[in-house]
């Protein structure tokens, strides 16, 4: 069963899922998580205390309101809308990041939240 998570940035609250895999199970056990992600196009990134290897989700399609970790980084991808690697309106990640969780509602509403300033990812 997935685990229902919000992730708050400025004035922006998004309800979001990890799924039910391994990486996502230590994603959740470090919850809450507050950090001042980097920006890489339409997509936030950041470190978080978690390392695991790429698993059987690992792929370099993503979609908007795809969540990813990302193995070479130890990061949390969370995508938006287009990055640097992207030929059309779809995110593409550097490299392949395992699917971890999904935001439930409009992820385009990020685009407001670019910027300076802490995010927050908690269970909700």
């Amino acid at each position: 069963m997935s685990v229902k998570i919000r992730i708050v940035r400025k004035d922006i609250i998004l309800d979001a899922e990890l799924f039910e895999t391994e990486t996502a199970k230590y994603i959740v056990a470090a919850l809450p998580i507050e950090v001042e992600p980097n920006e890489w196009g339409e997509e936030f990134y950041f470190e978080i205390p978690v390392r695991m290897p790429l698993d059987k989700t690992a792929t370099t399609k993503v979609s908007i309101g795809d969540i990813g970790y990302w193995p070479p980084g130890n990061a949390l991808a969370i995508f938006f809308g287009p990055t640097p690697m992207s030929k059309g309106p779809e995110p593409v990640p550097a490299s392949e990041v395992n699917i971890v969780g999904r935001i439930t509602g409009d992820a385009t509403l990020l685009r407001r939240a670019k910027g300076s300033g802490a995010m927050r990812l908690e269970r909700s």
